[in-house]
């Protein structure tokens, strides 16, 4: 059989793998898409963001409605109607995937919906038993569910979060086992569909990657909705009988167990690389098990280009895109610079939201930068007052020397949407002066910001 010959192949048709087989079109005539899936999107679409912002969204409103007597509101009853808040997701992703499988299959490039594995560094194997060549490749297949080596949670048949994100019911009691992004954005959304949640965390404070200030006002916020959190465990086992889920743990020194009908897997996620067979194309993997790349996404193969979950080091849409986008650019012999990760944005959908770009503190005080750090509480703000939104603060860090902005974190209602503001100006190179000459309108949530840049001008010109 023939070996059919591409200029570009993409493996994964989701967002990281679509930008790259977009922009490698721009200048390739022959682009191949592989996706196996048995529905094309990619997980972003189908089973992660827009599915759990569509759900998390409704039960915002819900939580609202059910907060009627603070705003003067007399609202006797509010529930979800759990078949209908499905069916409202379903309906919403599908506008979604159905571009996105337009997209795929149009005639711009050539779509084998079946998996694949390498060869040789410039061959793969589809399923079917048809090999293609490429003078270059992206792997973009994404991320997988992972299973910590937890005594029997391997063999117990637990949800994840495909599953809750798949729910039509409100179930009674659910276990939830991890405090990462996904753990608290399904923890807060099962409890305000009116589950009774349970939620273990082995470190100290969930969402480890956000600062110790920012989780602990999600944790409030938790315990206040009646979240049953513990923090700081051990987790000792999981065992399923007669209907009933039961985790043992260890928490301040002492051991404890927890029963519900319904346990969620949220330990986190793992490089989606199985069955690829990239020894045989040479590519190298971190002890991650992240495919290795440079700062052009380029694997150990420079034939060989990855790029989203499956390369790291952050699993964020977004960066996806650009990887993607740098990847096929840098393939196709067009300007491309590495991303600038010192201007990394990320969210976490609670409610309250986390924004956070730049860089933290931490990372301030490991390069010795002189920084100054300013921030203001939501509960002294006007807007935020009015709205009954009160929980969290706005931080802005800036070069001491120059006042450039380098880091920023809003922990607020639509903290997500607020952030953007202090991204612009990072990657802009603003200061705390340049952006005190922005309008600010009064009273917005985002005037917010002017607190705390003027105390950084004001210890500036000290």
């Amino acid at each position: 059989m023939d070996k059919q010959h591409f200029d570009y192949i993409v493996i994964g048709g989701g967002s990281g793998g679509f930008a790259a087989a977009r922009t490698a079109r721009e200048v390739f005539e022959r682009v191949a898409i592989v996706d196996g899936a048995k529905e094309l999107g990619g997980l972003c679409i189908l089973r992660g963001c827009m599915p759990s912002k569509t759900l998390i969204y409704s039960t915002e409103v819900l939580h609202l409605a059910q907060q009627g007597s603070a705003f003067g509101l007399d609202i006797p009853q509010a529930t979800a109607d759990m078949p209908a808040l499905h069916q409202r997701k379903l309906s919403t992703i599908n506008e979604f995937a159905s571009y996105r499988q337009e997209q795929l299959e149009s005639d711009r490039f050539t779509l084998f919906n079946q998996r694949a594995s390498f060869v040789d560094p410039h061959t793969i194997r589809l399923d079917d038993g048809r090999e293609l060549t490429a003078d270059y490749f992206m792997i973009a297949t994404g991320s997988e569910v992972a299973v910590p080596p937890v005594a029997g949670l391997a063999d117990v048949p637990c949800w994840t979060s495909d599953d809750v994100l798949e729910l039509d019911f409100v179930p009674e009691k659910v276990i939830v086992l991890g405090g990462g992004i996904v753990a608290c954005e399904l923890t807060q959304f099962l409890r305000r569909i009116g589950a009774e949640v349970i939620q273990i965390q082995r470190s100290p404070h969930i969402l480890k990657e956000a600062s110790p200030a920012a989780a602990s006002v999600i944790e409030q916020q938790f315990r206040q909705e009646g979240v049953e959190l513990y923090t700081d465990t051990q987790l000792k086992g999981v065992a399923f009988q007669d209907g009933q889920f039961r985790v043992d743990f260890q928490h301040q020194e002492q051991s404890h167990s927890v029963d519900a009908p319904y346990l969620l897997n949220a330990l986190g996620r793992k490089p989606a690389t199985r069955g690829l067979e990239l020894e045989a194309a040479g590519v190298q993997l971190r002890q991650s098990g992240h495919i290795d790349c440079n700062g052009y996404q380029q694997t150990s193969n420079p034939a060989i280009y990855a790029s989203g979950d499956v390369a790291g080091p952050h699993e964020i849409v977004h960066i996806a895109i650009l990887q993607g986008e740098l990847a096929a650019r840098h393939a196709t012999g067009r300007p491309a610079a590495p991303i600038d990760y010192d201007a990394l944005l990320s969210v976490v959908f609670t409610d309250p939201q986390i924004g956070q770009v730049g860089l933290s503190e931490q990372q301030l005080k490991a390069r010795g930068i002189d920084y100054i750090s300013a921030d203001y509480p939501f509960d002294d703000h006007g807007k935020s007052i009015l709205m009954e939104a009160k929980a969290g603060y706005v931080k802005v860090l800036a070069e001491r020397s120059t006042g450039r902005i380098l880091g920023a974190e809003c922990v607020s209602k639509d903290g997500g949407e607020l952030i953007h503001a202090l991204a612009v100006a990072i990657s802009l190179k603003a200061t705390a002066r340049d952006l005190l000459k922005v309008h600010w309108y009064h009273p917005t949530l985002s005037e917010i910001w002017t607190y705390p840049l003027e105390d950084i001008v004001e210890e500036i010109d000290r």
